[in-house]
């Protein structure tokens, strides 16, 4: 016959032993059925708990390399932190400078990251050259005054398709711009830019990406919009090397003083780390209407 003492020592016993697989078995609150984070999940196709996106290399992969952004997001809980300065050498215009070109993009889930950047840019003509979001306000000429503008963006990118045979890598990036300051010529518009882009990975290791921009933009009171094409062609080589050719356009229609403007662009870029990018582009305008020449050197690193 069991004593009142047997008894208690086999409850306690059999409490702990199922707080011991409780514990064991605790789920994250964000992964936890019905969350937000697992409904976008749902939402977008992705499975619960996988640590990035399947097929991919786990290594950085900035949007600030290139004008035409990377097809891929930064991954489930991850921080990318991009900035970079541009230099671009206006015809009939003061030159433009452009930095910090901050860029922070945080993945809320494998498919979706958030995006967050700030810039300072002084000039006679606005940086169209940029690959990073935080500075893709194209303006018109500014004629031959002086114009300091700060920007604050903010918005999101998606992971649409996953490359399969013919079908490419793609995403969707939407992003609003808003000004925090500047000489009273700058404009006080918000302005806001959606891009796509989609790309294959060649069997020789060879990327080809695409991309197009439509914008909207204000100078002057005069509203107007702007689309930008984008192509670029990365080759891979040595140890963490990459090298890149692209061409982009940046066009505006709706404006007094409409302007389309073509651009040739070589880059290079390294990989000192899987989590740590470096790299720099060179960039010549292909008609009278674009810059003569611009450059642009920066980082990417990931949390």
């Amino acid at each position: 016959m069991r004593t009142p003492v047997n008894r208690t020592v086999l409850i306690a016993a059999a409490l702990l032993a199922a707080g011991g697989r409780a514990a064991g078995q605790e789920v994250p609150a964000t992964d936890r059925p019905g969350s937000p984070v697992e409904t976008l999940e749902a939402l977008t196709g992705e499975r619960v708990g996988r640590g990035g996106r399947e097929g991919e290399p786990d290594e950085i992969e900035t949007d600030r390399d290139s004008f035409t952004p990377a097809t891929t997001t930064v991954g489930r809980r991850r921080l990318v932190v991009e900035s970079a300065y541009t230099f671009l050498d206006n015809r009939g215009l003061k030159e433009t400078h452009s930095v910090p070109e901050l860029l922070l993009r945080y993945g809320l889930t494998d498919r979706v990251e958030l995006r967050l950047g700030w810039n300072y840019e002084v000039g006679g003509a606005g940086n169209e050259a940029s690959g990073a979001d935080a500075a893709d306000e194209v303006v018109a000429g500014r004629g031959s005054r002086l114009v300091r503008e700060y920007t604050l963006a903010y918005g999101t990118k998606i992971g649409v398709t996953d490359q399969d045979g013919w079908v490419p890598q793609s995403a969707v990036i939407v992003q609003g711009f808003t000004p925090t300051g500047g000489s009273a010529g700058a404009s006080p518009a918000t302005e806001l830019i959606a891009t796509a882009v989609a790309g294959w990975e060649l069997p020789n290791r060879w990327r080809f990406d695409a991309a197009f921009r439509y914008g909207t933009a204000s100078e002057g009171g005069d509203r107007s919009s702007l689309w930008a094409p984008s192509a670029v062609l990365r080759v891979p080589f040595g140890e963490g090397w990459t090298a890149h050719a692209e061409y982009f356009a940046i066009a505006s229609t709706g404006s007094a003083a409409n302007a389309t403007r073509h651009y040739f662009s070589p880059g290079l870029h390294y990989l000192v780390t899987p989590d740590l990018e470096v790299g720099f582009r060179l960039g010549w305008g292909l008609n009278d209407q674009s810059a003569r020449f611009f450059s642009n050197v920066g980082v990417g690193v990931r949390f």
